[in-house]
């Protein structure tokens, strides 16, 4: 889906984002190290059922700048929340994937009133690793995302925890993905997030979540050490809807589109309309 971008501006930098269709709003978030083009599978769907998306590039990813100095699950949530008062179209529902659904679920505790909804794709609500496995991480990623080797290593770990099946896009994917890398700034951009990513400021707030969500897991993914437990850890903490995909890894939405895209369009249209603040929900999605 080659779009030319539009610009939000912040104040260390600009953040590119892509503007489709006319109806209730969807706000799209990718993960770590990855690119908007992520739901290409899942944009044509959402915008001919009627909703508008909106979907960011992160902060020295993609087209965005590489300027910023703070990066986070939060500063990435105040960056969603910004585009949607800059759209003037909200309460919006925040989709994302991976850290881009951890920083929807911080806007969602952080705003309420912007955030009607939230579809959670791979997220990490608390952080994973012990403070001294994350030391010992931040040492290895200052090594790893550095000099030439940088680029292909990330693009070798994110085609590694694309388990299960692969889109015919895959490889197309994965090379655009290391070869954004590649570009001036990305790279330095790409490992300052590494290295300051804490999801604990995500699991602080969890509790003040009050929007509807529906949590997509993929059964596959090595992130969780059990994904069908961590998923029903999370739906039981947010009171959400579940979808644990078959065959998948970190990446459900370009893995198994015809898996997700029913059950985010089931998810939106029973939110209903967007002026309605609708009761959390409960249980799994079949």
């Amino acid at each position: 889906m080659a779009r030319n971008p539009s610009f939000l501006r912040r104040p260390e930098g600009a953040i590119a984002f892509t503007d489709s269709g006319s109806g209730p709003l969807v706000v799209a978030a990718p993960g770590m190290g990855d690119l908007r083009s992520t739901y290409d599978d899942v944009v044509p769907a959402l915008t001919d059922a009627g909703y508008r998306v909106v979907v960011t590039d992160l902060r020295g990813h993609g087209d965005s700048d590489t300027t910023f100095r703070d990066h986070g699950d939060d500063t990435t949530g105040a960056d969603l929340l910004a585009l949607v008062e800059h759209l003037d179209a909200g309460p919006a529902v925040l989709l994302g994937n991976s850290m881009g659904a951890s920083a929807a679920a911080w806007a969602a505790a952080e705003r309420p009133d912007l955030v009607r909804g939230l579809v959670l794709i791979s997220p990490f609500l608390r952080e994973p690793v012990s403070p001294a496995t994350q030391r010992l991480l931040r040492v290895l990623y200052r090594v790893l995302f550095t000099g030439p080797w940088g680029a292909a290593a990330w693009a070798s770990y994110y085609s590694s925890i694309t388990k299960g099946r692969r889109s015919a896009r895959h490889g197309a994917h994965v090379a655009a993905v290391r070869q954004a890398m590649r570009e001036p700034g990305h790279l330095r951009s790409f490992r300052h997030l590494a290295v300051a990513l804490d999801h604990s400021v995500v699991e602080a707030r969890v509790d003040e979540v009050r929007a509807p969500a529906l949590v997509v897991v993929g059964e596959l993914d090595p992130d969780y050490p059990d994904p069908a437990a961590e998923l029903d850890r999370i739906t039981a903490t947010l009171g959400a809807d579940g979808l644990l995909v078959p065959e998948t890894g970190h990446y459900p939405q370009h893995q198994a589109p015809d898996v997700v895209v029913p059950a985010v369009l089931t998810f939106l249209d029973g939110l209903g309309d967007p002026a309605a603040r609708p009761a959390r929900g409960g249980g799994h999605v079949a």
